[in-house]
Formats: C-alpha cells, structure tokens, sequence
C-alpha cells in the first residue's frame, strides 16, 4: 500500500510524538509498503510556546506538490498545525478519506502559557479530527476522556518501544550515588519536572533532555545532573543504570519514555493520571501515587523482570499493523465531503477498515517545500 504520512512535527525535533512517527514509518517500510512523508522544510517559523518545532510558512504550496505526485492507497494526517490543515482542506476538496491521531493534549499546555479556556482549544480539535475517517489515539482512557468531550469515530492505536535498543544492561553507565532517580523527556513547563526536581530523595538525580526551561532549571537545581539530549545506545545505557524512572508529567497521552523505562529493566514513579495509569500496574511494574515522593520510594522495591515482560508487548510491530488496519482505504469517484465553517456535530459513524496488500518493492521520500 502506498501511504502517505502528513506531520508538522519530524526530525531534527526529537519527542516522543516524532519518535512515534519515525519508528511507524520504518516499520511501515520493512512490512512492505511505500511510505512518502509531508513535513515542514524550507521556510519555517518556529511555533510559539515550543520553539523546536518549526512550522512551515506555505503548506499549500506543499501540499499540493506531495498530492500531485499521488495518488496515495491512505492518507494519515498525524499532526494539527499548518501542514495538517492544509492537508487535510486539500483532502475534502477533492473527495479524499484521510485518517488523523491525536499524540497531545495540545489544549492543556496552551492553557499552561495563555488564558486561552480549554472549550475553545477543543473546540478546533473537535472540528479539525471530525472531518476524518477515524481519529487514533494512544490508549482507551484517551477515547473516555475525548469522547466526553464530542470527539468521535475513536480508535486505539498502542504505542511501540524498541526492545532491540532499549534493553538490560551492565548497569556502569553512572559514577554516582545510588540510587539513581532518572527523568527524560522535555524540560519544559507541561511536563511538570520541578514537581521531581522539588524531591528529597537520597542518591542522585539525573536529567535527560532539553528544553526552554532547561538554563532556568540547572540554575535553581545546582545539585541535579542535567546531561542534555542523548541519543541511540549511549541513551539506552544510561537509562538502563537508573534505579527508578520518574515520570512527572500530568498532561501525556501516553508517555513512550514509560515503556522505554520498563524495557530497561527500570521500574517507573508517577502520578495517578491517564497516561501512567494506562501502562503502569501500581506494586507491579511501577509506583502511582499523589505523593510523588512515595511513588519513587515504592518503585525503587520493584522487580525490574515484571517491567521488561510488560514492556514487550509493546512491539513496534504489532503497533504498525494496528495502524495499518485502521487506515482509510481511497476509492476512487468519491462523493466530495462538506467542510463546515465550525465544530462539527455527532456527523460520521466509524466505517470498517479494509485491508490491502503491500506495496512488494518499499521506498521512503521525505518531502521538501
């Protein structure tokens, strides 16, 4: 199948969101299929609030070169910045069925930065993800707390984790005082570090990551290792040495950086939230707790077996496959849809997927403007 993946967010950007997406791609690939990704290049601005991501200043323009090199089996828009909204107007101008997925509570950390009320945020995100076939996300607790809010046509698509990489280890990765409690991730204010970083805890804390509060933070937190970004095995060996994965975050849809945790052997801490909740067995591979600080405490007597056993099950693998059947297929002499001016109602109904057969000679194209 030839599939076409449309985000504003992809490399250089490192997060889960482009980890997700690039690890989809490659297995996409590897299954079969001929993948051609749109994303920003060229002229760019950064996006306010999250400066790494770049944001491209003429999507239509490529938009329109990407769908004229068409046509695509399924188009999947993953992200709802300029690239995915031009896509997704060329998409029901010209009669074409598109899936998207919703990674981000996007609504929330705007919240964090403006007062903009968290009705209107959704607002758009109801009427932008109305619009598609099937909108997938992270986990059912994601569906629950969506569908309350009116989005519909919800499917689960589960995360993956790298167990070739993310693995046990000589754990020799740290010359410091254990134990080792360990964070990775952005170091920004909707993850909620200084609720970790606040912390008694005996040993030693450690950063991974980088981010807007970063200079801010390693000025307040002198006695916190902050070592940046990391990358491939150097990052996988230095998360296999911690002693505990603290995950403070109260906004995530899912937390990829969990079961990269728990595919280390390393159990997790975090806060009885949807995201956490949806992977981690309180007292089985991990520790949820209000109090963050009894969270680590009770995490640090778990068997790191139980969270490798849990984590592989979250193969790269099953998780494309998942995607690929929840893909819409492209018929051709499609009736034009109707785009309304606002938030649509409860106006699609979920309509089977149907499968197709790989494409037998796979390429990757990445797009430039």
């Amino acid at each position: 199948m030839k599939i076409l993946l449309v985000t504003d967010a992809w490399a250089p950007l490192v997060n889960g969101v482009v980890r997700t997406l690039e690890k989809t791609r490659e297995t996409l690939i590897e299954l079969g299929h001929e993948v051609e990704v749109l994303s920003p290049a060229g002229a760019t601005v950064p996006c306010p609030g999250y400066a790494e991501i770049r944001l491209t200043l003429r999507p239509a323009r490529a938009v329109r070169a990407v769908f004229e090199r068409g046509p695509f089996d399924a188009i999947h828009i993953a992200t709802e910045g300029p690239i995915g909204l031009a896509a997704r107007r060329w998409c029901l101008r010209h009669g074409l069925e598109f899936t998207t997925s919703y990674h981000t509570r996007f609504p929330e950390y705007l919240r964090m930065r403006a007062p903009v009320p968290l009705k209107l945020s959704y607002a758009y995100l109801r009427w932008f993800h109305g619009a598609a076939a099937r909108t997938l996300v992270r986990t059912e607790t994601q569906i629950n707390l969506l569908a309350e809010r009116g989005f519909t046509n919800l499917a689960v698509w589960p995360g993956g984790v790298d167990t070739t990489l993310f693995r046990p280890r000589e754990r020799e990765a740290f010359d410091l005082p254990r134990p080792i409690s360990l964070y990775m991730g952005r170091v920004s204010l909707e993850k909620n570090i200084e609720s970790y970083l606040d912390l008694d805890l005996p040993g030693s804390k450690v950063v991974i990551g980088s981010g807007p509060a970063l200079d801010r933070l390693k000025q307040r937190y002198p006695e916190v290792h902050f070592l940046g970004y990391r990358h491939g095995e150097e990052l996988a060996a230095l998360l296999s040495s911690a002693d505990v994965f603290v995950f403070p975050s109260r906004t995530d849809t899912l937390g990829l950086v969990i079961l990269e945790a728990m595919a280390c052997g390393v159990p997790v801490a975090a806060y009885p939230v949807p995201g956490p909740q949806d992977l981690i067995t309180d007292g089985g591979n991990g520790a949820l707790d209000e109090d963050l600080h009894q969270a680590v405490f009770r995490a640090l007597s778990i068997d790191g077996a139980t969270c490798i056993e849990f984590a592989s099950r979250f193969s790269w693998t099953r998780s494309t496959q998942r995607f690929v059947s929840l893909l819409e297929r492209l018929e051709p002499d499609e009736p034009e849809p109707s785009d309304p001016a606002g938030p649509p109602g409860d106006r699609y109904n979920p309509v089977p997927c149907q499968s197709t057969p790989p494409v037998p000679k796979p390429t990757s194209i990445a797009l430039s403007n």
